[in-house]
């Protein structure tokens, strides 16, 4: 294979690198626990945290609640994870990409 040949091939392969993480990046997750449902960009950012309103909540409580937001948030981020390296994976393991 020629030079201008691998070359082509690196171009096209990083473009559709760049293209599937768009795709993630752009993509909405949600994760949930039993009081909160929290929203984020593949991009991890969050986008919504909602707290179901049709439990009453005391001061007691917001401890269990900040807990409750924590698990929403990572489960919403290993979904991000995971799209990546399914999507990723594809690609081999290139270090420093993603």
């Amino acid at each position: 294979m020629n030079i201008q040949a691998m070359m082509k091939q690196a171009q096209k392969l990083q473009k559709d690198m760049m293209k599937v993480k768009e795709e993630i990046d752009s993509t909405e997750f949600v994760g949930e626990s039993s009081l909160v449902k929290v929203t984020i960009k593949g991009t991890k950012e969050v986008v919504k945290v909602e707290i179901d309103k049709s439990n009453s909540l005391d001061a007691d409580d917001l401890e269990m609640l900040e807990d409750m937001i924590m698990v929403a948030l990572n489960e919403a981020n290993k979904k991000v994870d995971e799209m990546t390296e399914n999507k990723m994976g594809k690609f081999g393991n290139i270090p420093g990409m993603f």
